[in-house]
């Protein structure tokens, strides 16, 4: 009895050895498996956070996200090359254009161009249509592509007999950067249809964001100040240009947000900050919901009378700034409908000196309107050919919307008399 007793035990003791060892083998591989390479760590980490922070979750469960993760990361990626374009791959079913992974140099311009003054290139802000199609938001002034007609709404075909429907937003944008001195091909449509190349030579664009003057006429000081991007720097430079307006004793003020395709949300939120007294800016609506409206500060740079010009290369930021001017009726809207770009992106660091753009919220105007491809409608509609120059003396939108302050101030004056006289009478 003993002796089958201790058989049994022996037998038992060496199947749960032999378990313990196989387990441990097992486990052994899968820790061998789970040591992934730099390549494909570069992967798992942008997968990490674009499933931490995209503003649509439901789209995850349609698309079946973490299997794509798994597929993903079962393909043979050894360089950093590999990774990027494994990474394209995995963004592509989220159809967000603006959810994209930054490449070294495309990361350095898009910080530089957040927080410098100057980028080399042609001078181009993209987007995405319905259809996909790379769009041009707009130029940006005294640029290549500004130079050589290039307007809004214009598409882009191809660049150096690539289409764009192959490369994509993100390596259009990329092809169109460059060295200064450089040449680059680009086939471009017109809303029409009309195809035609053109031969663009790269160079350093002055970003110059913020410029401003004074407008005089016989009776009235009137304030032109335009803001061409949202950069860092913008609301410093805007409240000192503010400044320096009101110490001219301007009287109203046209701010100037055509081809603005945006830039950095927190500047256009500022620069709002500045123009209104305790009033609602936006409303955010990230993953969880919508967020409270970030409401404005009582302090304001300037409370006179105001006229903002945009057009449909107002977009992202400047839309946010108009937005919340229009329906805190603090100034009326002119121009044209605008682009209607309404998403949010944050910027995170990848390895290698890369980084990755996310989509992390919507966002609405103080009175609830969802600007995401619907743009907003001017109150004042104009339809008149550009300037060769934006607040030149030929730019007849200035005029317009300096003819139309120029009435405004008229009225309050007529008011005020009217006023005065009835306290002389009473």
């Amino acid at each position: 009895m003993n002796s089958t007793f201790n058989k049994l035990l022996t037998f038992k003791t060496m199947i749960t050895a032999l378990m313990i060892i196989v387990f441990s083998t097992q486990f052994l591989l899968i820790e061998r498996v789970d040591a992934l390479s730099d390549s494909k760590q570069l992967v798992l980490d942008a997968w990490t956070l674009v499933n931490e922070g995209f503003y649509d979750p439901e789209k995850f469960d349609e698309i079946q996200w973490k299997r794509i993760r798994q597929k993903t990361l079962q393909k043979q990626i050894e360089t950093t090359e590999e990774a990027y374009s494994a990474i394209e791959d995995m963004l592509k079913p989220l159809e967000d254009p603006y959810t994209r992974i930054l490449r070294p140099k495309d990361y350095e311009l898009l910080k530089s161009s957040n927080f410098g003054s100057e980028i080399n290139g042609v001078g181009l802000q993209l987007g995405e249509d319905d259809d996909k199609k790379v769009k041009v938001v707009s130029t940006i002034g005294g640029s290549p592509a500004e130079e050589s007609g290039i307007v809004s709404g214009d598409f882009i075909l191809k660049v150096n007999g690539i289409s764009s429907e192959e490369l994509g937003l993100a390596n259009t944008a990329s092809k169109l950067r460059g060295e200064s001195g450089t040449k680059v091909l680009v086939e471009i449509s017109s809303e029409s249809g009309e195809i035609r190349e053109v031969d663009l030579e790269r160079r350093s664009v002055d970003l110059r964001p913020v410029r401003t003057k004074r407008l005089r006429d016989d009776s009235h000081t009137i304030g032109y100040l335009r803001i061409t991007q949202f950069s860092e720097s913008v609301p410093r430079r805007v409240e000192e240009a503010l400044q320096e307006l009101k110490e001219k004793e301007v009287e109203g003020l046209i701010l100037d947000l055509r081809n603005n395709s945006g830039g950095l949300v927190s500047s256009g939120i500022a620069v709002a900050d500045t123009l209104l007294s305790e009033m609602p800016i936006v409303e955010t609506k990230n993953r969880n919901g919508i967020k409270d409206a970030i409401i404005s500060q009582k302090e304001t740079s300037f409370d006179g009378p105001m006229v903002t010009l945009v057009n449909k290369g107002t977009a992202s930021a400047s839309e946010i700034l108009a937005g919340s001017l229009q329906d805190n009726g603090r100034s009326i809207l002119m121009g044209e409908q605008t682009y209607g770009k309404g998403l949010i992106q944050s910027l995170k660091s990848l390895g290698e000196d890369s980084g990755i753009a996310i989509t992390v919220a919507s966002y609405l105007t103080p009175k609830g309107n969802d600007i995401q491809g619907q743009g907003m409608t001017p109150e004042k509609l104009l339809d008149l050919p550009d300037a060769s120059e934006f607040g030149s003396s030929d730019d007849k939108w200035v005029r317009n919307a300096e003819l139309f302050l120029e009435s405004l101030l008229e009225e309050a004056s007529i008011q005020t008399n009217e006023i005065v006289g009835e306290e002389i009478t009473s």
